[in-house]
């Protein structure tokens, strides 16, 4: 029976521990990180090799280096950490629907987000018809006070002629961002933390950079339209989100704020 339990558990930590490396994969694919990743594990399946071949000193030697390399990681890492810790530490425990959707184990329908999400779009539509620029930012589960308190405090429900009215180009409430919690306009003219990635394309200017940065540090979704294209623009985890409809954009806004 002993022996039984050791293989389930053998099985169990394999399990976990592939699950583990696949959302860390997850969190650096398509950043530079992710050729850093891939060498670590080379380095680490080479040194498991050599204690399997009972090569002590090169196993010795990879043993120090991982064992140093770890404070190294850190620092490397420090934004993917970031993100990783950003979703753990967000999360009620108590609601553990919420808590295996963040890990991607099960699925809900759309429909269970309760912010309008159609109005948020479709007034994105319209303004980039009419190249009006806009900075929309939607809380999730990390608070926003921190940037809220730098615009104006409002409590208004979202609705297509109203974010459009504020994004107006001679209102005096189109310059910064808007923060919408739940189905409410909470704030405008909200000035955000601008990313230091150097590697986003000059062609995006600084709503697109603060809209980087406001994903980067929480776990908000941010919209923007491009004042020179009109262009709609979806970022997430400091990530741009491809999509090729509104529709789809609809979709997948909803499928995040589950």
């Amino acid at each position: 029976m002993d022996l039984i339990n050791l293989r389930i558990l053998d099985i169990l930590d394999i399990v976990l521990v592939a699950l583990l490396l696949y959302y860390i994969y997850k969190l650096v694919k398509g950043t530079a990180a992710i050729n850093i990743f891939i060498g670590i594990v080379m380095i680490y399946l080479v040194w498991k090799l050599t204690q399997f071949l009972a090569m002590e000193m090169l196993s010795s030697v990879l043993g120090e280096f991982i064992g140093v390399g770890m404070f190294a990681l850190i620092v490397v890492f420090q934004q993917e950490i970031r993100k990783f810790l950003l979703m753990i530490g967000s999360t009620n425990f108590g609601r553990r629907r919420k808590f295996l959707r963040q890990l991607k184990f099960i699925r809900d329908t759309p429909e269970d987000s309760i912010t309008d999400v159609e109005a948020l779009v479709n007034a994105c539509k319209k303004m980039g018809e009419t190249f009006t620029g806009a900075l929309i930012v939607i809380k999730r589960n990390t608070s926003l006070d921190f940037v809220k308190t730098s615009g104006d405090e409002l409590d208004i429900l979202v609705k297509t002629p109203i974010i459009e009215s504020i994004f107006y180009k001679n209102s005096p409430l189109h310059d910064g961002a808007m923060i919408v919690e739940d189905n409410k306009i909470v704030a405008t003219r909200v000035i955000l933390p601008v990313t230091n990635d150097r590697d986003i394309p000059l062609r995006f200017g600084l709503r697109h950079r603060a809209a980087i940065g406001i994903t980067e540090k929480t776990d908000a979704l941010a919209i923007i339209v491009s004042e020179e294209t009109g262009q709609i623009s979806y970022i997430k985890n400091g990530e741009f989100v491809i999509f090729k409809t509104p529709e789809e954009l609809i979709e997948k806004i909803k499928r995040d704020l589950q």
